[in-house]
């Protein structure tokens, strides 16, 4: 099969299909999303080496499990030994022994195929499109917040990002509390909010400090030192952010205000997937969670970590074209186009850039 291999620079390979062992599935992928964890491996997080890739939509090819053949599904991404204290105290995520798909020690999603354990496995209403559903990930790492903070409806709150992460956690948290505010750097990735009436700012401006919760999401090791002067005192700030380097921090604020950090991970794909179902919630995943105006006076962001990758590999990939912005079925929103192609197939990919090679796209 054709995948997207990382190891020390992105190449498209050609490698051997996964085989799935006892209780796993082979998946076939249809739609992958890129994510800034993503970009972050290929900035040496983690220290990753092989097919990066954790969010997807696929159809399961091969399965004990008769049931899950033929169907869409998405994927939970830890794979966990059930053995280890952590496992036996209900903690699966934090396993010792665990893979994470495309991030640590397992294959991921860019490319043809992949193997999860069965059990990872959620079915997609068929009501939900790939390029909806691909976004189940990422939303249930925004739910995973209102496990680990009680968030009262009274709260003040502030996310600070407005990639694709940062938007789903603020149409997540604004469930839960109304006077929410989303901090980013870009008018028309804030615009998505605009249907729920969530409140947005921009960098520059300034935001009166003394949120109850302050939720970082920037992808910038920055982000936490803001945060901080954010919060109140004894509030609570939730990290988001994963990056490659190390950032250096004055710890006397979060001590002198008492202040609690919550790092958070990854989150229930249940609710995430219901969520669809509720008016409020729909355009979380209606939205594309951000595209671009068509005008080419705005300033386009460089990098594809917000939008949806369609997965069509060929062995030996060139930039062709830009095409003109497209809307995707079933949704509000408009996507830049562009194809890569050889002679045998082609990558096609959904993203918010200017023409980019594949190289700079990873």
């Amino acid at each position: 099969m054709n995948a997207l291999v990382f190891d020390g620079a992105p190449r498209i390979a050609t490698v051997p299909r996964p085989a799935p062992r006892p209780g796993e599935a082979l998946i076939r992928v249809r739609c992958a999303g890129i994510c800034n964890t993503d970009i972050e491996i290929m900035r040496g997080y983690m220290g990753f080496s092989g097919i990066p890739g954790h969010e997807f939509v696929g159809v399961v090819e091969e399965a004990s499990n008769s049931h899950l053949l033929g169907k869409r599904v998405v994927g939970e991404i830890n794979c966990v030994c059930g053995a280890c204290p952590y496992c036996e105290m209900e903690m699966p995520n934090h396993c010792s022994r665990r893979t994470v798909l495309g991030i640590q020690g397992r294959d991921g999603a860019f490319a043809e195929y992949l193997v999860l354990p069965e059990e990872n496995l959620h079915l997609v209403p068929d009501e939900l499109p790939d390029e909806a559903a691909v976004f189940t990930e990422p939303a249930a790492a925004a739910f995973r917040i209102l496990e680990q903070v009680e968030i009262d409806a009274a709260d003040r709150i502030i996310v600070l990002g407005d990639g694709k992460l940062g938007l789903l956690v603020a149409q997540v948290l604004w469930l839960q509390a109304k006077n929410l505010v989303c901090v980013g750097k870009h008018p028309w990735k804030l615009a998505v909010l605009e249907p729920l009436r969530i409140k947005t700012a921009l960098a520059g401006e300034f935001i009166e400090p003394g949120a109850e919760v302050v939720v970082e999401a920037t992808g910038s090791a920055a982000g936490l030192k803001r945060a901080l002067h954010l919060v109140r005192p004894e509030g609570v700030v939730v990290l988001k952010t994963t990056v490659a380097g190390a950032s250096q921090m004055d710890l006397s604020l979060p001590v002198i205000n008492e202040v609690q950090i919550v790092g958070s991970r990854c989150g229930p794909f249940r609710p995430a997937l219901e969520a669809r179902r509720s008016t409020s919630a729909t355009a979380a995943w209606s939205a594309g969670v951000g595209s671009p105006p068509s005008s080419s006076s705005s300033p386009a962001p460089r990098r594809m970590a917000i939008l949806p990758l369609r997965l069509m590999f060929s062995k030996s990939a060139r930039l062709l074209r830009r095409t003109r912005p497209r809307r995707v079925a079933n949704t509000s929103s408009r996507f830049a186009h562009f194809e890569v192609s050889s002679g045998n197939g082609r990558i096609v990919v959904m993203t918010s850039s200017r023409a980019v090679s594949p190289r700079d796209a990873w």
